[in-house]
Protein backbone atom coordinates (compact mmCIF):
# COMPACT_ATOMS: atom_id res chain seq x y z
CA UNK A 1 0.00 0.00 0.00
CA UNK A 2 0.94 3.42 -1.15
CA UNK A 3 0.79 5.99 1.70
CA UNK A 4 -0.20 8.98 -0.08
CA UNK A 5 -3.97 10.80 0.21
CA UNK A 6 -4.77 9.53 -3.31
CA UNK A 7 -7.04 7.01 -5.07
CA UNK A 8 -5.17 3.95 -5.17
CA UNK A 9 -5.82 1.15 -7.96
CA UNK A 10 -4.98 -2.42 -6.09
CA UNK A 11 -6.21 -4.54 -9.55
CA UNK A 12 -6.22 -5.14 -12.57
CA UNK A 13 -9.71 -4.69 -12.80
CA UNK A 14 -10.36 -1.62 -10.73
CA UNK A 15 -7.35 0.05 -13.52
CA UNK A 16 -9.59 -0.98 -16.16
CA UNK A 17 -12.72 0.44 -14.74
CA UNK A 18 -11.19 3.85 -13.95
CA UNK A 19 -9.53 4.68 -17.00
CA UNK A 20 -12.84 3.13 -19.18
CA UNK A 21 -15.14 5.18 -16.89
CA UNK A 22 -13.35 8.32 -16.42
CA UNK A 23 -12.31 11.16 -19.62
CA UNK A 24 -9.35 12.04 -18.01
CA UNK A 25 -6.84 9.87 -15.63
CA UNK A 26 -3.47 10.52 -14.18
CA UNK A 27 -1.66 7.21 -12.95
CA UNK A 28 1.40 7.24 -11.01
CA UNK A 29 3.28 3.84 -10.32
CA UNK A 30 6.11 4.07 -8.43
CA UNK A 31 7.28 3.11 -4.65
CA UNK A 32 7.76 5.07 -1.63
CA UNK A 33 11.13 6.44 -2.63
CA UNK A 34 12.91 9.77 -3.52
CA UNK A 35 11.55 9.25 -7.22
CA UNK A 36 8.01 8.87 -6.63
CA UNK A 37 7.25 10.87 -3.11
CA UNK A 38 7.24 14.11 -4.82
CA UNK A 39 5.24 13.02 -7.99
CA UNK A 40 2.18 12.07 -5.23
CA UNK A 41 2.83 15.17 -3.66
CA UNK A 42 2.48 17.16 -6.85
CA UNK A 43 -0.80 15.12 -7.88
CA UNK A 44 -2.20 15.58 -4.37
CA UNK A 45 -1.72 19.54 -5.09
CA UNK A 46 -3.41 19.01 -8.31
CA UNK A 47 -6.45 17.29 -7.67
CA UNK A 48 -8.15 20.37 -6.42
CA UNK A 49 -7.36 22.22 -9.51
CA UNK A 50 -7.95 20.02 -12.25
CA UNK A 51 -11.73 18.91 -11.12
CA UNK A 52 -11.74 17.27 -15.03
CA UNK A 53 -8.76 14.70 -13.96
CA UNK A 54 -8.87 11.58 -11.59
CA UNK A 55 -5.85 11.12 -9.86
CA UNK A 56 -4.78 7.67 -8.60
CA UNK A 57 -1.71 5.87 -7.93
CA UNK A 58 -0.51 2.23 -8.39
CA UNK A 59 2.22 0.06 -6.14
CA UNK A 60 4.82 -0.30 -8.74
CA UNK A 61 5.78 -4.00 -6.82
CA UNK A 62 1.55 -4.88 -6.51
CA UNK A 63 1.25 -7.73 -9.61
CA UNK A 64 -1.35 -6.27 -10.78
CA UNK A 65 0.66 -3.54 -11.79
CA UNK A 66 1.24 -5.06 -14.99
CA UNK A 67 -1.12 -3.15 -16.69
CA UNK A 68 1.16 -0.47 -16.80
CA UNK A 69 4.51 -1.88 -15.97
CA UNK A 70 3.79 -3.89 -19.57
CA UNK A 71 2.87 -1.10 -21.24
CA UNK A 72 4.18 -0.59 -24.68
CA UNK A 73 4.84 3.26 -24.29
CA UNK A 74 6.89 2.58 -20.90
CA UNK A 75 8.92 0.19 -22.40
CA UNK A 76 12.82 1.43 -22.39
CA UNK A 77 11.88 3.37 -19.14
CA UNK A 78 14.77 3.25 -16.44
CA UNK A 79 13.09 4.57 -13.39
CA UNK A 80 10.37 5.12 -11.50
CA UNK A 81 7.91 6.07 -11.10
CA UNK A 82 5.94 5.35 -14.09
CA UNK A 83 3.67 8.33 -14.76
CA UNK A 84 0.23 7.27 -17.48
CA UNK A 85 -1.91 9.87 -18.48
CA UNK A 86 -4.96 8.46 -20.25
CA UNK A 87 -7.94 9.73 -22.28
CA UNK A 88 -11.00 7.92 -22.90
CA UNK A 89 -9.40 4.91 -21.89
CA UNK A 90 -6.15 5.29 -24.29
CA UNK A 91 -2.57 6.19 -23.36
CA UNK A 92 -1.67 9.61 -24.36
CA UNK A 93 1.32 10.68 -22.21
CA UNK A 94 4.03 8.33 -20.30
CA UNK A 95 6.60 9.66 -18.62
CA UNK A 96 9.57 7.89 -16.22
CA UNK A 97 11.44 9.24 -13.05
CA UNK A 98 10.91 12.53 -11.05
CA UNK A 99 8.94 15.35 -12.54
CA UNK A 100 8.36 18.62 -11.29
CA UNK A 101 5.42 20.27 -10.91
CA UNK A 102 5.38 22.44 -13.75
CA UNK A 103 6.16 18.99 -15.84
CA UNK A 104 3.21 17.85 -14.89
CA UNK A 105 0.76 21.08 -15.46
CA UNK A 106 2.36 21.39 -18.79
CA UNK A 107 1.30 17.24 -19.55
CA UNK A 108 -1.85 17.93 -18.38
CA UNK A 109 -2.71 21.05 -19.99
CA UNK A 110 -1.80 19.79 -23.28
CA UNK A 111 -3.55 16.52 -23.19
CA UNK A 112 -6.55 17.30 -20.83
CA UNK A 113 -7.25 21.10 -20.86
CA UNK A 114 -6.04 23.64 -18.06
CA UNK A 115 -7.04 23.41 -14.29
CA UNK A 116 -10.93 24.89 -14.14
CA UNK A 117 -10.76 25.15 -9.95
CA UNK A 118 -7.56 27.51 -10.06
Amino acid sequence: MLYTNLNHIETAEQHAKIINENENVMVCCGRMGPMCIPVYGIMEELEGEYSHVKFFDMEFDNPEAHVIRNLPEVRGFMGIPFTIYYKNGKVVKATSSIQSRDQVTGILNEQFGAAKNA
